[in-house]
């Protein structure tokens, strides 16, 4: 029967994975790997995170199951961060834990899908595993441009995208820090989203996987807060991977918010029913350090610290590369106005592969860069090959 599976393309980036470890040349550098790095190359656990999990070998009592909702004292300290005043104190909002903000994003897609949507309104270009998703889910993708070639949000695009929408209808939002495009809303394009879903049937999903590397914590939820001050219904996919360093662990959220308490007790129950049929039960170490961390004053004074110091690193590499301007045909100005880790880069499939052959530079066929992987010792390196290669 396993005779009549069809063979499936590699992952490409697990494939630029492996030739960059291949690859023995002693600058060469990566861009492809969607973590953060520090300015020594290094992916490392929080400190925070580090006093956590001490506290947490020291203090655990057993490994038994939580349930298909997870750690709720993880989804409950995580609320005010994410959702400051705009958490709704009537029990319009409740959530769960998930494996990660991949596991968010699939039971969002799948509640909205049970309750009868059949399309996803999508920016594109978008995280590739978006629309992976989409199609397990069976669930019809509507495209339409992300950004203009400015590097600013494409609000015409999305205006008009709004205006075709129907009651069976989600549009899928990033939160904050755009992947691939590092291209976010303005306050005032938020305002202006949260209005027009506020007269629209579209059901909002907002995928909120990197708060707190672009502007803050609070700005970065800027856009989830005005919907949700607009918007009686919406899904909220989160993330702590990224702004917690917990990648391997996979800890995620997910979130709904209703018109009723009722409503958000039935919503939560067909969640759970669904998360019990996926992965019956999330992983808990990730999330339970988590916990641990913003249940304390100084972990979370620490993490708060460590997080500002990344973000004030991706803003360094990003106004180095603004500084620089043109590098041959590629204006790379924009990418100081843009936030968080990633950016995309107006270069060919064949661009990318002289990057890689004649300068060791590794970065997805789609001209998508990790700026972390930057650092003041080897971006003139970067600016210099971009330079030839595009000249």
């Amino acid at each position: 029967m396993l005779d009549r599976l069809e063979q499936q393309a590699p992952d490409a980036l697990l494939a630029l994975i492996k030739l960059f470890k291949a690859d023995d040349r002693p600058d060469k550098i990566d861009l492809g790997v969607g973590v953060y790095k520090t300015a020594n190359g290094a992916t490392p656990v929080f400190a925070a995170i580090k006093g956590a999990e001490r506290r947490l070998v020291a203090e655990q009592s057993s490994k038994s199951y939580l349930g298909p909702e997870g750690d709720m004292g993880f989804v409950n300290a995580l609320v005010p961060h994410v959702f400051g005043d705009a958490a709704p104190a009537d029990g319009r909002l409740d959530g769960m834990q998930t494996p990660g903000g991949t596991g968010a994003v699939r039971l969002a897609l799948a509640l909205a899908k049970k309750a009868g949507v059949t399309r996803v309104l999508m920016g594109t270009p978008s995280w590739p595993n978006h629309a992976q998703i989409l199609s397990d889910l069976e669930l019809e993708m509507v495209g339409f441009d992300h950004a203009n070639p400015d590097g600013s949000a494409n609000m015409n695009a999305l205006r008009a995208t709004l205006a075709g929408a129907g009651e069976r209808d989600v549009l899928l939002l990033h939160g904050c820090c755009h992947n691939p495009t590092g291209v976010d809303y303005t306050h005032g394009e938020w305002d202006e989203i949260a209005s027009l879903l506020a007269a629209s049937p579209a059901l909002p999903v907002i995928d909120l996987a990197y708060q707190g590397l672009g502007d803050g914590l609070d700005e970065d939820s800027y856009g989830l807060r005005a919907v949700m001050r607009r918007v009686e219904e919406v899904l909220i996919a989160y993330s702590c991977d990224k702004n917690f360093g917990l990648y391997r662990d996979r800890v995620g959220a997910f979130y709904v918010v209703t018109g009723d308490g009722e409503a958000t007790v039935r919503a939560i129950s067909n969640a759970a029913a669904l998360a019990r049929a996926n992965w019956s039960m999330p992983p808990d170490h990730g999330g339970a350090a988590v916990r641990m961390v913003l249940e304390d004053e100084a972990l979370t004074a620490g993490w708060l610290d460590e997080l500002e110091s990344m973000r004030d690193r991706i803003g360094q590499v990003r106004a180095r590369l603004a500084a620089a301007g043109n590098a041959g045909t590629v204006n790379l100005e924009p990418l100081g106005r843009q936030k968080g880790m990633f950016a995309m880069l107006p270069v060919s499939k064949e661009q990318v592969q002289q990057l890689r052959a004649d300068h060791g530079v590794y970065m997805a066929g789609s001209g998508r860069i990790n700026v972390a992987g930057l650092t003041m010792d080897n971006i003139e390196k970067f600016i210099a090959a971009l330079t030839e290669v595009t000249i």
